[in-house]
């Protein structure tokens, strides 16, 4: 009889051994296949993050490289002073040195503090006018989108595509669907071509805001009675959020930026429904409705 116990006890311990091999295995499949499953974002933070958001395009990737390089010029400077203040106060110490020589105009000291800074200037001045520049205009532009900011929402135009416009919200709190980042999320989403230059127009109807994409190195204001230029291109598909970063009023947090970057055939259908839509005094459909048509369609607000 005890042998028996035994036996099936060891048959149990081999069970749970097999139940917990195969949790193990699931999990990770489950782990290998999520990033293919899993919708991708590119450019929306996320908890402790340190640095710069991923690139999604070619100004993101010129900031970047710009701000390596101001980096590594910062850490240089700072291991450089820490170790002369090491040296000094080892060297130069009331016991080390307890007769302190007195030295003044030293030509080469002089020489070297003046001329060393303005060589750091102009590392760091250098790149960034060119930065400055290549952000400034769209050569080539593929396609252009009006932005205009409101108290407290953003107003989209495509004149390319037959001049539809229209409203973009941040989803309520309540209304959060999986896949939706409260406070970023929007009810409509600005669509942009993968791999296409957009030329981007900003100007204000009420009070200065700032239109900024930070993984697609994007940044300007949106001035009344002025209107702006920059660019942007985003080179893999993918979700981009953003906020308006100019303190404009009580409900400035109420300004997110939601740009989805889809294949150019998904953005030619998004385009078409788009303008009958508008025609007919309705918003246009999200992108991914118009990628799935059998879904059921949401009303979204103007």
């Amino acid at each position: 009889m005890p042998q028996v116990i035994a036996m099936l006890q060891a048959r149990r311990g081999q069970a749970r051994w097999g139940r917990a091999a195969s949790l193990v295995m699931a999990g990770c499949i489950a782990m290998a296949t999520a990033p293919a499953i899993a919708q991708e974002v590119v450019g929306a933070p996320v908890p402790w993050g340190m640095g710069l958001q991923a690139s999604g395009g070619p100004i993101k990737d010129a900031i970047s490289s710009f701000n390596e390089l101001v980096f590594w010029l910062m850490v240089g400077i700072t291991v450089f002073v820490a170790a002369l203040l090491a040296y000094v106060a080892v060297k130069f110490n009331a016991r080390a040195n307890p007769k302190p020589s007195r030295n003044s105009h030293n030509t080469t000291l002089e020489v070297a503090w003046t001329l060393v800074p303005v060589l750091i200037l102009l590392a760091i001045a250098v790149p960034s006018f060119r930065l400055i520049y290549y952000q400034d205009r769209a050569v080539d532009a593929d396609l252009t989108i009006n932005v205009q900011g409101r108290q407290w929402y953003w107003h989209y135009a495509y004149p390319d595509q037959g001049g539809f416009t229209f409203d973009s919200y941040p989803v309520q709190r309540e209304d959060i669907r999986a896949g939706q980042i409260a406070g970023l999320s929007v009810d409509n989403a600005l669509v942009i071509p993968v791999g296409a230059n957009v030329r981007v127009l900003t100007t204000g109807q009420d009070v200065i805001h700032s239109f900024f994409v930070p993984s697609l190195g994007i940044q300007k204001y949106t001035i009344p009675g002025r209107t702006l230029e920059t660019w942007m291109r985003a080179d893999k598909p993918g979700v981009y959020y953003g906020q308006c970063n100019q303190i404009c009023g009580v409900n400035h947090w109420f300004m997110p930026i939601e740009v989805r970057a889809v294949p150019r055939a998904e953005f030619d259908a998004w385009a078409s429904q788009a303008r009958t839509r508008f025609a007919e005094g309705q918003p246009p459909l999200p992108v991914q409705m118009v990628a799935a048509p059998h879904m059921q369609t949401a009303e979204v607000r103007r």
